[in-house]
Order: structure tokens, then C-alpha cells, then sequence
């Protein structure tokens, strides 16, 4: 036992990839797909202990010790239930969407690093903790999660139903909305990593992690994780007061259950990459390597890594127990005029200074005042930009209703002041 605990740190390279034996590609690929299976039934016990318990209530406690069997209880219930087809539904498309929105999910983590390079306990083999890596592992995350995108459009409109389409059309709204913040704030990682290939990353984090020396970047990604995932308060394609359920409404049975898992799986991706771009991947935590020479060898960064994993994974469930949902177009306001300029003006901050730090011209202690300085400028301007929208919106309420400027008679508002009305015949009084 002790043997899988210990051994030489061996991050590896790009070079470490694609050179195992089939077999062991295998091996890793069932794991991951076992671990992301398992994780999902956790998560959903674990959401809803934690909500429970926020709430004062007691959450499931019957099914198994603590209830930790309740997720495959329910599961199991999925499968059994009647497999309903809607008659004015597109029967492949609406067949088809549920697999093409779960296949990208468990793709996207085909790229995820685990751990470092470890000997594996039955023989002399020594392979990566990660099934394959690429030169631009990021981007093809980036890319494979958009593939989802289209699943959740075409079961929206294979559905047949008004609620369902416009469930689909405001989720690809939402994703491509947010997909473009969180693709910004993944430049400057790679300012500073001066790659995109998620191992070399990791390597590049030994020293500082790129969630403190990045933390606006930091921040960006994890508003934007949440509005990409559909997660409370940003669950507005699933908004059971205008939409019913947004669109799955018409899904049931194991076609409801695949959309339930690529939810959860989605949670767990974003959360494994903000691990791996900001949090130093499999690497222990409050540098624990620094007293402790075993804490990033062998098998132990496998521990380090699921722990983070579950720490953005409870500030999700966190998120969707404390927080209202917003309004649709406050969330898009907010992506496209708050993170996407804030994305842009920082991106071109830590440009500029990351070129002048390589070339030996700044201090770090001016180097941080600078970045300080660039950070609250923004939230001056972003402070000011809001004061405006906020003044403009009540001019608008204080100036006077007109009734009929549109047309057609509409009573006032209890605050607001007609300022003419007309009876049946048309006469003015």
C-alpha cells in the first residue's frame, strides 16, 4: 500500500503521451467514465444534504447509510418510468439530442491531468495520471463542451413545444454569451504558462498559483462556469416560472436521466479545469510539498486534486441555496457589458506587463501595484457605467405615462401618472 503513495514526481511532458498499450488506455478510459458516474450520484446526495441543511431540513436519509444510496434509488426510478415520445415531436432529433448533449461532457475530461507520471502497483509500467494530452488541450475542451450546445438546441426544438424552444434558444444564448468571457479569461493563464496544454500548466504552477497572481482572471471563470453549466442563479433556460422546465419540459424516463448527467458531469468539468488552470491541478494545497517531501508523488495529487474538484462543486450548490435567479436580461446585460469589457481591458493589462516583467524592466512590487491599479480602475468605470444606467432608468420612470403612445389603451402602473385619458367614444378629458 505503501508503494502507491510514494516515488519520484514526474510531471509529465507532451512527450509522456501516446506511447500506452491499448489495454491501458482502456483501463483509463473506464476509470474516468466510472469516477465521473459515481461523482455525479455523490454530487446529487451531496446538493441535496447540503441545500437541506441550509434550509433546516433533513434531506435524504433512508436509502443506504446516510442516504448515499438515494441518487441510485432515483436513477433506477428513471429507467423504469414510461418512455414517452410527444406526437408533434422530431422522433430522431428528439432521440438524438439527449446522447449528443452527454457524449461532449465525458469527452472534455480526456485532457484533465490527474496526477503526475506513477508506477502502477501490478507492474513496472509508468504512465500519466491523464488519458492524452495535445499542444492546445484547452481549446479542445473549449471546443468540445460547444458541442453540447447543440443537444440542448435540438431537444428544445425536436420537442415540439413553445416552453421547450425557447428553453433551447435562451441555453445557446447563455453558453455562447458566457463561452466568450470564460474563453478571455483563459488568455492570461496562457500569458503566463506560455502554453495551453493542461500537464504543462500544471508544471507551470509549482511555484504560485494562477488563481492568486490571476485573480480577476480567476474570477471571470468562476461567474462564468456558472452561467455556462446553467446553474442557479443563472438557471434561466430551466426557469420553472415562465418556462416550466425549461428544454427537457417534454423528456422523460432515461432521456431526462442523460440530461440530468451531462448536467452534473458539465458542474464537475468546469470545476476540474478552474482545478487545473488557477488552483495548481493535482499539486498540494497551501504548498504542502514545502514540509512534507511525499505530498506530490505517487498517488496522493489524486487526492489533492478530487478535493479541489469538490470545492468549487460546494460553492455551486452553495450558489444555487443562497442566491435568487436573475432576470434573463440582467444576465446577459451583465455577460456582455460587465465581464466580457472587464475580460478585454485586463487581458491587455497583463499583456503589457507580462512583456515588461520578461524583459527585466519592473520590479514585482511595481508589478503588483500596477495590476492593483489597473483592477480598481475598472471598478470605477464599471461603478460609474452603473450610476448611469440606474440614473437613465429613472428619468424614464419619473417621466409621464402616456396610455395611448403605443396605440392601444393601457392602464397605468400604481407609480405611474397618466397624462390623458380617453373614454369609449374617443373624446379626450
Amino acid at each position: 500500500m505503501t508503494a502507491l503513495f510514494t516515488g519520484l514526481d514526474s510531471t509529465p511532458g507532451l512527450g509522456a503521451f501516446g506511447h500506452d498499450n491499448v489495454w491501458l488506455v482502456i483501463l483509463k478510459a473506464v476509470l474516468i467514465f466510472l469516477i465521473l458516474v459515481l461523482l455525479t450520484l455523490f454530487n446529487i446526495w451531496l446538493e441535496r444534504r447540503v441545500v437541506a441543511r441550509m434550509q433546516h431540513r433533513i434531506g435524504p436519509n433512508v436509502n443506504g447509510p446516510f442516504g448515499l444510496l438515494q441518487s441510485l434509488a432515483d436513477g433506477v426510478k428513471l429507467a423504469l418510468k414510461e418512455d414517452i415520445i410527444p406526437k408533434a415531436a422530431d422522433k430522431a432529433v428528439f432521440l438524438l439530442a439527449p446522447v449528443i448533449v452527454v457524449i461532449p461532457a465525458f469527452v472534455t475530461w480526456s485532457v484533465i491531468p490527474f496526477g503526475p507520471t506513477v508506477k502502477l502497483p501490478w507492474s513496472d509500467t509508468h504512465t500519466p495520471l491523464q488519458l492524452t494530452d495535445m499542444p492546445v488541450a484547452v481549446i479542445f475542451v473549449l471546443a468540445i463542451a460547444s458541442v453540447g450546445i447543440y443537444g440542448i438546441v435540438l431537444g428544445g426544438w425536436s420537442s415540439g413545444s413553445t416552453y421547450s424552444l425557447l428553453g433551447g434558444l435562451r441555453s445557446s444564448a447563455q453558453m455562447i454569451s458566457y463561452e466568450v468571457s470564460m474563453g478571455l479569461s483563459f488568455v492570461a493563464v496562457f500569458l503566463y504558462a506560455g502554453s495551453m496544454s493542461t500537464s504543462q500548466i500544471v508544471a507551470a504552477q509549482d511555484k504560485f498559483w494562477y488563481g492568486v497572481i490571476l485573480a480577476p482572471s480567476f474570477v471571470i471563470y468562476v461567474i462564468s462556469m456558472i452561467g455556462e453549466t446553467n446553474r442557479a442563479p443563472f438557471d434561466l433556460p430551466e426557469a420553472e416560472g415562465e418556462l416550466v422546465g425549461g428544454f427537457h419540459t417534454e423528456y422523460s424516463s432515461l432521456k431526462f436521466a442523460l440530461f440530468f448527467l451531462a448536467e452534473y458531469v458539465n458542474m464537475a468539468t468546469v470545476s476540474a479545469l478552474a482545478t487545473t488552470l488557477f488552483l495548481g491541478g493535482w499539486r498540494a494545497p497551501f504548498w504542502i510539498d514545502t514540509f512534507w517531501a511525499g505530498a506530490n508523488h505517487g498517488y496522493w495529487p489524486f487526492l489533492w486534486f478530487m478535493g479541489k474538484v469538490m470545492f468549487f462543486v460546494f460553492i455551486f450548490i452553495w450558489l444555487r441555496g443562497s442566491l435568487p435567479r436573475l432576470r434573463y436580461d440582467q444576465f446577459m446585460h451583465f455577460g456582455w457589458k460587465r465581464l466580457i469589457p472587464f475580460s478585454l481591458v485586463w487581458i491587455l493589462a497583463v499583456a503589457a506587463i507580462r512583456t515588461i516583467d520578461l524583459n527585466g524592466g519592473l520590479d514585482r512590487r511595481w508589478l503588483y501595484a500596477a495590476i492593483a491599479v489597473c483592477v480598481a480602475l475598472i471598478v470605477v468605470l464599471m461603478f460609474f457605467e452603473e450610476k448611469q444606467d440606474s440614473d437613465a432608468a429613472a428619468e424614464e420612470e419619473a417621466t409621464a405615462f402616456d396610455a395611448f403612445a403605443g396605440g392601444y389603451p393601457v392602464p397605468p402602473m400604481p407609480d405611474q401618472i397618466g397624462i390623458a385619458t380617453r373614454s369609449t367614444s374617443g373624446q379626450e378629458h
